[in-house]
């Protein structure tokens, strides 16, 4: 603890630097200033929200050490299992490759649709991905492989059921797809990911000129390092006054001055220097509520469809504004959230499973020690609740 006689000093030091850094919050309120007039109200409109979300990687981790499994599960708002898959980090990535196709070489998944009609050659996971290791690295070294590929594998598998979803699903009404997330990523090896997006775009066009039916794309990021550093020179600014819901465009010089690499800032719209290899998406920060004190969340719209930012948002805005439990945010998406959380009794089943599973591995004279091993595995300490 601080001694009581330092307490004054270092008052007198935090003020001091305080008011020499107070330049920076300057710059940012100036940053403000440049795009307030930009500022535009949003109209309700009505559309057929879909969301899709893979559940949190801590509800998907089944362990009973050395035993840890990741359970990969996609649902939509409406609760349809779109993909399920279960791995460790142990996994030949070469034999989870060939899982995903026939053996006629047809994709058997959606990750395997969209690796074949994104140009993935060969196609093999650790090809997709660099953050995916070979199967030969697996085999040979797998203690010293970084088990944090199988996050990445789901987060593949997210943005392959998306991507199928566009590509191979009709559409019977006007439809806005969401993803839990900006519509930006760095898992795709080369210019993979500009290949996503550009089939995509393609595809929506085509639906478009084929059922006169418009399906959009847009992304919601639960954080935002743009709305973190510039949230209380929003609020100084008054960028979004009381009345309506409100948006603004985040110029991409803003975005820069915010993101590490500067690479996670570059459009479809950039002409020269390095392919936007890892964007698909134009920033927004948007505000659902009518009061200066409702959330503001950034929102990634596709870069073909910034023009429709008007429309689009007002969809978004229907379906916010019966968010629940997490007020002014897209109901669609907490739908999903629900329907994809692996907890309680579907847990206690799944990690029962994994017991047996083992059980069954094991000698007839061992088997008994299952029944043990669980036993000293509960948390006695938790009886103090009881």
């Amino acid at each position: 603890m601080f001694d009581p006689k330092e307490i004054p000093e270092l008052k007198a030091k935090i003020q001091e630097r305080a008011r020499e850094d107070f330049k920076i919050l300057e710059e940012l309120r100036e940053d403000m200033r440049k795009i307030k007039h930009d500022v535009r109200v949003i109209k309700p409109r009505s559309a057929t929200a879909v969301s899709l979300v893979a559940s949190d990687g801590g509800n998907n981790s089944i362990v009973f050490d050395p035993f840890f499994l990741q359970l990969v599960r996609v649902v939509d708002s409406y609760g349809k299992k779109l993909f399920l898959d279960v791995i460790t980090p142990t996994t030949d990535t070469d034999e989870l490759s060939a899982a995903q196709f026939n053996e006629d070489g047809s994709p058997r998944t959606a990750l395997g649709y969209m690796m074949k009609d994104i140009g993935v050659k060969p196609l093999t996971l650790n090809q997709l991905s660099h953050m995916i290791p070979t199967g030969k690295e697996i085999r040979e070294k797998f203690s010293g492989v970084n088990t944090s590929w199988v996050q990445v594998y789901r987060d593949l598998c997210e943005w392959a059921v998306l991507y199928d979803r566009i590509c191979n699903h009709q559409f019977a009404t006007d439809t806005l797809i969401v993803r839990d997330g900006q519509l930006r990523s760095k898992l795709f090896r080369g210019e993979y990911f500009i290949r996503f997006r550009e089939n995509i775009e393609k595809r929506i066009k085509e639906i478009y000129e084929r059922d006169r039916r418009k399906v959009y794309l847009v992304g919601i990021a639960k954080r935002s390092k743009v709305i973190s550093r510039y949230q209380l020179a929003m609020m100084l600014e008054n960028v979004f006054p009381d009345g309506e819901p409100r948006y603004v465009r985040v110029p991409r010089d803003l975005e820069k001055k915010v993101y590490i690499w500067s690479e996670y800032a570059r459009g479809a719209e950039t002409t020269e220097g390095e392919a936007p290899k890892f964007v698909a998406g134009d920033m927004y920060l948007v505000r659902f509520g009518k009061r200066s004190g409702d959330p503001i969340w950034a929102v990634d719209i596709l870069s073909s469809q910034t023009d429709q930012a008007q429309e689009i948002l007002g969809y978004l805005l229907s379906d916010a504004i019966d968010g629940f439990p997490v007020p002014l945010y897209p109901r669609c998406l907490q739908k999903a959230h629900e329907h994809a959380q692996v907890v309680g009794f579907d847990l206690d089943i799944l990690q029962d499973q994994i017991y047996g599973s083992v059980k069954e591995a094991l000698k007839k004279e061992h088997k008994d020690h299952i029944l043990e091993m669980t036993r000293l595995t509960l948390d006695v300490s938790a009886r103090r609740y009881e």
